[in-house]
Formats: structure tokens, C-alpha cells, sequence
């Protein structure tokens, strides 16, 4: 048995769900699009599939009930953090994280389950709380926690110890440093990585006409919408302009009423997890590509 795999068993047993990342990559196998779906605690699933080729590692956070917060390093030695972590000591993103830490007048959450990752970070390993559905953070966009720190909770992935990763900015290995369990997300950090709530969505009402028309129409128009509110990440930008598209066919044949429709795949788009100005300009170039093939039903 191959370590790799005793390192994607080791993982299984603790509850966390596994699946193939490319070897000497942070990939998923190509093809493997649906990795959270596809991903498992089955030993012998993974004895199988681990047994063809020395794939890395990918633990799938959400179905692990997972919030890993990765401590990130420069990829340039000598680069500055922006304001306002361009602060004395402050150089990576386990930097960033104490200050946030003593910003907020708590201690450095260190205690729990921690991977050196192959550039000399830190991935730190906290259970989510029950019910809870925290996505993924990317800096300090949106709701994110700083420079050089990311997290990943449902949608998201990390490497999973064992892995050792080649790429042009850095190759090694993916080290466990504390075995510990997980220990539960702080309740300060959830709070911190909680997403601020949506705006109230302003009921909007299509007028459709009666019969095998109208029945056509509001399951186009449901389809589309549900494709966009359960996009995977780093899907959802994509999914809304092919569901702004084929509406937009349907709106400039006539079948529906654009103001209404926007509305709709807006509200969609933001409640995927996408901005509003992302979602806006996504949208209006959807319709506008859909506008070119106008679509007409029949009575």
C-alpha cells in the first residue's frame, strides 16, 4: 500500500471525504467536475482508486463539515503587505491572522488540527458548526479575514496532508505538524466568516399566459433560475450568463418580459454567492447574447 493512500485512509477515517487530485497537483483529475459529489470515506474506494496512480489528496470541506483557514506566504520574497497590514511584523499570513486575533482581543486559534502546506504555510483545520454553511474566502474580498489568508468550508477544498505538490512557485510536501482533532470553530470566526445577510428579495411577479404555454414557460424559467442557485464554485459566473442567455432568447422572441427576468436572474446570481455588480454585468451580457437568437413558443 502506497503512503498516499494510507494518508487518503487516514483521512477517511476521521470522517473527512476524499477524492483524486492530479499527482504533483492541486487539480482535481480532469473530468472530475463534480469532486464534492464524488468525494468519500469508503476504504475500499480509495484503496481502488489510489491503487492506479500516486494522485494527491483533496478533502472536500463541506460534506467533511470542514473550515480549514489557510495561513499563506509571498510568493515574492520581499513583498510588502498592503495597507492595512503593512504593519512591523507582519510578513505572511500567519501575521495577519494575530492581528486579527488581538484586533479582536482573542487568542490565536493554533490549538487544532494544522498541515504545513508546500510553500511554508499553515492550514488550520476546525469543524463547522452544526447547521452551519459557511462558504469560501478569499483574502480580504468580501467577507475574507485579511492578506494572504483564505478559507475554505462548502464549495471549497484543500490539499490533503501526504500530497506533495510540484508547481513553477514552490514544490513540497503537505505535513501534518498537530494530530490533534479539530477543534470547533471559534464562535468569534463564524461571525467574522459569516456572509452578511441578503437584502430582502422584492417579490416579483411574471405575468404568464394560461395553458401548455404558460406551464412551458415557468418551468424554463424555474429550471434556469435553480441552475444558477446551485452552481458549484467557480461555476456560478458561467451558470448565470448561460441561464441569462437562454432567457434572453425567450425574452426577445417575445415570451418574456425582460424587466421581470432581470430581476429574477439578479436575485439568483446573489444569492449564489456572486456580487452585485458581477451579477449585473453578467446578466445584462447574457441577455444581450440571447437577444440575437430570438425564441418564439406557440400557443
Amino acid at each position: 500500500m502506497s503512503a498516499l493512500t494510507r494518508y487518503a485512509l487516514a483521512a477517511a477515517a476521521r470522517g473527512w471525504h476524499v477524492f483524486p487530485l492530479t499527482p504533483g497537483g492541486k487539480v482535481p483529475l480532469k473530468g472530475l467536475t463534480a469532486w464534492e459529489r464524488h468525494a468519500t470515506t469508503d476504504p475500499d474506494a480509495i484503496r481502488r482508486f489510489w491503487a492506479r496512480q500516486p494522485y494527491n489528496i483533496g478533502i472536500a470541506c463541506g460534506p467533511s463539515r470542514l473550515v480549514v483557514i489557510d495561513l499563506d506566504t509571498p510568493k515574492k520574497e520581499g513583498l510588502r503587505p498592503p495597507s492595512p497590514w503593512d504593519l512591523p511584523g507582519v510578513n505572511d499570513g500567519a501575521d495577519v491572522l494575530a492581528v486579527v486575533c488581538e484586533q479582536a482581543g482573542q487568542p490565536l486559534p493554533f490549538d487544532t488540527f494544522t498541515v504545513t502546506t508546500r510553500r511554508g504555510g499553515l492550514h488550520l483545520y476546525f469543524t463547522a458548526p452544526e447547521g452551519a454553511a459557511l462558504g469560501n474566502t478569499s483574502g480580504d474580498k468580501g467577507n475574507g479575514l485579511g492578506w494572504l489568508i483564505d478559507t475554505r468550508a462548502h464549495g471549497g477544498y484543500v490539499v490533503g496532508p501526504g500530497s506533495f505538490v510540484d508547481l513553477p512557485d514552490g514544490a513540497g510536501t503537505y505535513e501534518v505538524v498537530n494530530p490533534s482533532a479539530p477543534a470547533p470553530l471559534p464562535s468569534w470566526l463564524f461571525q467574522r466568516l459569516s456572509p452578511p445577510p441578503l437584502a430582502p428579495r422584492q417579490p416579483v411577479h411574471v405575468a404568464l399566459p394560461e395553458g401548455r404555454k404558460g406551464a412551458y414557460l415557468r418551468a424554463a424559467l424555474d429550471r434556469q433560475l435553480a441552475y444558477v442557485t446551485t452552481a458549484p464554485e467557480g461555476q456560478r459566473n458561467h451558470t448565470l450568463y448561460l441561464a441569462a442567455v437562454a432567457l434572453g432568447q425567450l425574452v426577445a422572441g417575445g415570451a418574456l418580459p425582460e424587466p421581470e427576468v432581470t430581476t429574477l436572474l439578479k436575485q439568483a446570481g446573489m444569492a449564489a454567492g456572486l456580487s452585485e455588480r458581477e451579477t449585473a454585468l453578467t446578466t445584462a451580457s447574457g441577455l444581450r447574447a440571447g437577444a440575437k437568437r430570438p425564441r418564439s413558443i406557440a400557443a
